[in-house]
């Protein structure tokens, strides 16, 4: 059986979508006597997360604030710790994507028993293996997800986290990871910096364009990849234009809940995503600024075997071939494009591509890539 003969559903029970987080969060939280709540040192002092404190209310355990960009090794053992300490039943996430795959990775390490980094390290699943089944039943505690980005890591049941002193990002892949709930409230992502909502909105476009181009399609995976990337042309730049605009807002968000689907017909993403790992591992870019780096310059290297599909895409976007057309775009939205804006030399080039160790998605890009040399190349195509 391939890959892509097998559909899977996520264990995820329900998305609430244009949804206020006061009015929906106690009725996911009314099961659970214990429930920690995971946020960033920059929203803990927000009204979003005052919001969800009030939502909780008594059953509020404790509260971990220091989630840091790129889910370090460090704050998910310190996050599993404080499940283990705290008894809790339930997490409830609240940010972007690295609250979300860090609280994703801590809820694991509870279960396995992991409290330590060589542990932790060695949980790492292969970026080419799937989920699995989740018929048994389901391990505690589990997670409401709250998303403040676009990343949509919310709807995965996988998640990366990063050995900051190695420069190495890891992969967990447990079926229950999946967040049991997500609330997509557009309010939430109004204390979100305009740069960091827009990028991650192109990382969403990632997801969907990725698949949309891949050689292995299936009927699934075209329809919510189309789809998202139509209104992702639409949503992303009416925020930028306008950011009070809610209705676009909710827009974008469930653009990047479709962006994400293609992935449960089991249709991979490609070198964009591969490379963005190594550059948010090794220099630290974040997640939604690679894919502003890369894709583009993915598209363009892939061109000869997807052209065709390629095509479809320049037209959501404005252009007749999809890396120049998805530049334009990136651009009207007033992102970085090339890796010297984020300081990235040619110098840089041949390190960055020799951190690749053969594995996916990189190894399921659409035109095959044998070798470090030829990652440099598309490396030199974003410089």
């Amino acid at each position: 059986m391939t890959s892509t003969s097998l559909h899977q559903w996520p264990a995820q029970g329900r998305v609430h979508h244009g949804a206020a987080l006061a009015e929906v969060l106690p009725g996911e939280i009314a099961d659970a006597t214990r429930v920690v709540l995971v946020t960033t040192r920059s929203l803990a002092k927000g009204a979003l997360v005052a919001s969800a404190t009030a939502a909780i209310g008594a059953r509020l355990a404790a509260t971990f604030a220091t989630m840091r960009a790129h889910s370090p090794v460090e704050d998910v053992l310190a996050l599993a710790a404080m499940l283990r300490e705290s008894d809790a039943d339930l997490v409830v996430a609240l940010g972007g994507g690295s609250v979300i795959d860090g609280s994703k990775v801590a809820c694991l390490a509870v279960w396995r028993g992991i409290a330590d980094a060589g542990e932790l390290i060695a949980a790492a699943a292969s970026r080419g293996a799937a989920p699995g089944n989740w018929d048994s039943a389901p391990p505690a505690p589990r997670m409401v997800a709250i998303p403040t980005t676009l990343s949509a890591a919310e709807f995965a049941p996988h998640a990366g986290y990063t050995d900051l002193a190695a420069g190495r990002k890891y992969r967990a892949l447990d079926p229950w990871m999946v967040p049991r709930a997500v609330i997509l409230d557009p309010a939430a992502t109004l204390e979100t910096p305009a740069q960091l909502l827009l990028s991650s909105g192109i990382r969403a476009l990632d997801h969907a364009a990725e698949r949309w181009c891949s050689t292995a399609p299936q009927p699934f995976s075209d329809a919510v990849s189309r789809q998202a990337m139509l209104m992702l042309a639409e949503g992303l730049p009416r925020v930028h234009r306008h950011p009070q605009d809610m209705a676009a807002r909710t827009l974008c968000q469930q653009a990047m809940w479709l962006s994400v689907m293609g992935g449960w017909s089991g249709v991979p993403v490609g070198a964009s995503h591969g490379i963005g790992y190594i550059l948010g591992a090794a220099k630290g870019v974040p997640h939604g600024i690679t894919s502003c780096l890369m894709l583009h310059a993915v598209m363009r290297w892939n061109a000869p075997v997807n052209e065709s599909r390629q095509r479809d895409v320049a037209h959501i976007f404005g252009g007749e071939e999809a890396g120049p057309a998805i530049e334009g775009f990136v651009r009207g939205l007033g992102l970085p494009t090339r890796l010297h804006e984020q300081g990235i030399t040619t110098d840089d080039i041949p390190g960055l591509a020799a951190r690749w160790n053969g594995d996916a998605p990189i190894a399921t890009n659409p035109r095959p890539i044998t070798s470090a040399k030829e990652l440099e190349d598309i490396l030199r195509l974003a410089a």
